[in-house]
């Protein structure tokens, strides 16, 4: 490795740093910090851009630095922390697309979802995400409980099931493991789509994959507590709520991305 590539390698680690320190309100708990410090590990797990290192003496493409610089000045013009992490990932891209073989480079690109991941941005920029979670389990749960014939009523996060009352509190809001979710549902689309069209679009439907997990959990939540009452669903079994949203979520994009595969395959031979 050249010299230049190491103080490239510097930047990039004294940037990503900035941006995950610029604004520490984000860090509450350990649980939000593991899925930021797994994406970029998994991404150089799954990628091992290594593997395909050339000596390359070409610089870095003008075009890559300046839509960098475009993305950081507007991030920091506008307080957005996406734009800071889409500008450090194409960054990084832009560097490694002239180090790595061609085919390598294929693989990596598919990867970047991991890099941008690895940023606290869906905390700071989308903090009225997790209302939006909660509001719309509640109205999916009120649904699903009318069409098998239960008595409910509904004001904005607050339910009466069967007149058995059910919050869907700031906890049920799922952002703690949507970061997770994500992570997982990119490892997942590269694993079962590595080289297939239907990528792209698998990696576009893990936020749907994402709210339906954390809304299925919010109605089997509540069916627990009018089987078994409100110690049930309180206690341990809400406590594991976040990993039943990540098998739930694992369970659901495998289903899509097997289909998309299988649906490829069938286009191919005819």
């Amino acid at each position: 490795m050249r010299f230049i590539d190491l103080v490239w390698l510097a930047a990039l680690l004294a940037a990503a740093a900035w941006i995950w320190l610029r604004d520490r309100s984000w860090l509450s708990g350990v649980d939000e910090v593991l899925p930021l410090l797994a994406a970029p590990l998994l991404f150089l797990w799954l990628g091992e851009p290594w593997r395909g290192w050339r000596r390359a003496d070409a610089a870095p493409a003008f075009r890559g630095l300046a839509a960098s610089a475009l993305m950081l000045v507007l991030g920091l013009a506008l307080n957005v922390t996406l734009l800071l992490a889409a500008a450090w990932t194409c960054l990084l891209w832009t560097w490694l697309r002239d180090q790595v073989s061609v085919a390598a480079a294929q693989e990596l690109r598919h990867l970047l979802v991991l890099p941008l991941l690895a940023f606290p941005w869906l905390t700071l920029d989308f903090p009225l995400l997790g209302w939006w979670f909660r509001l719309s389990a509640a109205w999916s749960a009120e649904h699903f409980f009318q069409l098998i014939g239960l008595a409910v009523s509904r004001e904005g996060t607050q339910m009466i099931v069967q007149s058995f009352p059910v919050e869907v509190s700031a906890a049920c809001a799922g952002l703690k493991v949507l970061q997770a979710s994500l992570v997982a549902g990119s490892v997942l689309a590269f694993m079962l789509l590595p080289r297939s069209r239907w990528y792209w679009a698998g990696v576009a439907v893990l936020p749907v994959m994402a709210w339906l997990a954390n809304t299925l959990r919010v109605v089997l939540l509540t069916t627990v507590a009018l089987t078994f009452g409100a110690n049930a669903a309180t206690g341990w079994f809400h406590e594991f709520g976040g990993w039943l949203v990540l098998v739930t979520m694992f369970t659901l994009c495998a289903l899509v991305f097997v289909g998309l595969r299988r649906l490829e395959k069938i286009g191919a031979v005819k």
